[in-house]
């Protein structure tokens, strides 16, 4: 576990890192619906589930980071905490922040990391991240963009909150370009954007970042012989599926 000298998980010496005007998390007034249904998927325990099914995908995107010990890392959409903690052990000089709208996912992950001195969990929406101008490093959010409402808006709070040459990097399996993925939408519980790479990719630039990639990350994990899960078809889906990749869109600010 990271551990240092110091009370760096400490209330007060996280505080004044913190946006002033959102202390406490605001209400909640669009995003009602979509904090309730990740509220449940917590209660439910699909929170410390999350890192099997998204690790073989999100292990070679913390390569591309080539992440500094000193960095400041935000994990947007962190869910239970699984890559916020990956993440504080990458940068044992520097801190993490997870950020979820679902205050009980926020919960379970504070829960599971009473062991971290440079990690911290705050409840609030990536439209107003509660946190001040400049300050990050680095940003990175795996499987939550295509869920927030606006994510235009998302995009340019995510560019005021990044340090100058800090980078941004989103990684989702539900995108326009792979066609075996479009069945999702029908089966959420809460409205979701199919964008495309080439949408997304603009969300970047108008939101002022420079650099701005896409490229498939193909999951190479194991794939069963029987499928009877409920958002694919079959296995021979799931496989196509997987063969196309993650999208991970990146820039620089």
């Amino acid at each position: 576990m990271t551990r240092r000298s110091g009370n760096r998980n400490s209330w007060s010496y996280w505080q004044k890192y913190r946006t002033p005007s959102f202390q406490r998390m605001p209400e909640i007034t669009s995003n009602d619906s979509l904090r309730e249904e990740f509220n449940r998927w917590a209660e439910a325990g699909r929170g410390e589930g999350m890192e099997q099914d998204h690790l073989p995908i999100t292990l070679p995107v913390l390569e591309k980071m080539r992440l500094a010990p000193t960095d400041n890392v935000l994990d947007v959409g962190c869910g239970a905490g699984w890559l916020s903690r990956r993440l504080a052990k990458l940068v044992p000089e520097g801190r993490v922040v997870g950020m979820d709208i679902s205050d009980e996912m926020i919960r379970h992950a504070r829960r599971a990391s009473v062991d971290f001195d440079n990690l911290m969990f705050v409840a609030g929406e990536v439209a107003q991240i509660p946190w001040q101008p400049n300050f990050f490093s680095q940003v990175i959010s795996v499987e939550s963009s295509y869920y927030w409402p606006e994510p235009a808006a998302g995009i340019k709070d995510i560019f005021r909150v990044l340090g100058d040459g800090g980078s941004a990097w989103i990684l989702i399996n539900y995108y326009r370009d792979n066609p075996h993925c479009h069945q999702w939408g029908s089966l959420l519980a809460v409205p979701t954007h199919l964008f495309s790479a080439d949408e997304w990719s603009q969300l970047f630039r108008d939101a002022g970042f420079t650099n701005v990639t896409h490229e498939r990350i193909v999951d190479r994990s194991p794939s069963p012989e029987v499928y009877t899960g409920r958002w694919f078809g079959d296995a021979e889906q799931l496989r196509a599926f997987k063969k196309e990749g993650a999208l991970l869109l990146s820039g620089t600010k």
